[in-house]
């Protein structure tokens, strides 16, 4: 899961979802520091990824960007469900996507101090770009690999990626569609959030 599920997934309290938002950069034991809400978030972040990873549905697309991509194809999954999520919005939500999103890009702003460094200096662009709306499109995809493979280790291979989802695009979004009732189903079960799930 990328950030837009990670969000999604936290229901209504805002520090549950500035947690789940900053999981990546919290470190082992140093969420500790955090107001216990944030923890909660930090730690429901990690619940997540491991739900994610262990569970068989992502597994049957992961090996298409394998070849390419190797131990990091997970992300590749990460990053395309929130496209999926973003497609299908209106299948889990009531609320748009734009507002969604734009009432989540206030709240951080007004709790910027609670943030990572690291969060605090790239929020600014990713507001202005509206990053978060920007995965429902392939050009908003393209420009978030992009961007990762200049942060991180991730591999660009961009066009590949682009194409082989472009190719199974029905596969994958099915393949989502699969999972997502899932880790929905899974939150719910281990913490007391609010998700405004409904039924497809």
């Amino acid at each position: 899961m990328n950030h837009l599920a990670h969000i999604f997934l936290s229901g209504d309290d805002e520090y549950i979802k500035i947690g789940n938002f900053i999981g990546d950069y919290i470190k082992g034991k140093k969420y500790k520091k955090y107001d216990p809400q944030i923890q909660t978030g930090i730690i429901m972040h990690r619940n997540i990824d491991a739900f994610t990873d262990k569970n068989p549905v992502p597994k049957r697309v992961k090996h298409l960007f394998s070849p390419y991509f190797h131990k990091y194809a997970g992300i590749i999954i990460d990053l395309f469900y929130d496209h999926f999520l973003a497609i299908n919005w209106d299948k889990f939500s009531d609320q748009p996507l734009q507002d969604f999103v734009q009432d989540f890009y206030a709240m951080l702003e007004r709790n910027n101090d609670l943030l990572p460094h690291q969060i605090q200096s790239f929020l600014p662009k990713m507001i202005e770009q509206n990053r978060l709306y920007s995965y429902k499109n392939i050009q908003g995809l393209e420009q978030a690999l992009k961007i990762m493979s200049r942060r991180t280790s991730l591999p660009d291979h961009t066009s590949k990626a682009i194409k082989t989802l472009s190719e199974n695009y029905l596969t994958i979004n099915n393949n989502f569609l699969e999972f997502f009732p899932t880790i929905i189903d899974f939150i719910k079960s281990k913490y007391a959030v609010d998700i405004q799930r409904k039924i497809i």
